[in-house]
């Protein structure tokens, strides 16, 4: 069985993060992500993560510029990869379509984040970014 890929987004603008808290599943409700989503077949990554975060928090493709990776690829189970990349939000205003919250923080407030357990891997590479 193929790997599914997880694309989650650092959405960065200035010197803030944006986080997005989960609404589902009940283990995970409440806690903090990266927003984003999986990738379909035959779509690349970089689409994929453009396509969740129109659905998600309700941006044009044109709010947001998709860069470079983040971090390692984090093995979730044997079946599925979360993989982060580095998003700048050009102009619009994130909303909460798919979750119960939105938030920025900076470096300084990361480790006090309620984070869902996969994306506590890319704390690190999150400070040094911001």
């Amino acid at each position: 069985m193929p790997t599914q890929i997880v694309v989650a987004a650092a959405v960065i603008s200035g010197s803030r993060l944006l986080v997005a808290q989960r609404a589902r599943p009940p283990e995970l409700a409440g806690r903090w992500e990266l927003p984003g989503g999986k990738v379909a077949p035959g779509e690349t990554e970089r689409d994929a993560l453009a396509r969740e975060l129109t659905e998600e928090l309700g941006l044009a493709i044109g709010d947001i510029a998709v860069g470079d990776r983040l971090g390692a690829d984090i093995e979730l189970n044997g079946t599925t990869t979360l993989r982060a990349y580095r998003v700048r939000l050009l102009r619009g205003r994130p909303h909460p379509h798919d979750h119960q919250s939105l938030r920025w923080v900076t470096a300084a407030e990361l480790h006090d984040v309620d984070w869902v357990p996969a994306d506590r891997g890319w704390l690190e590479d999150l400070a040094g970014t911001l």
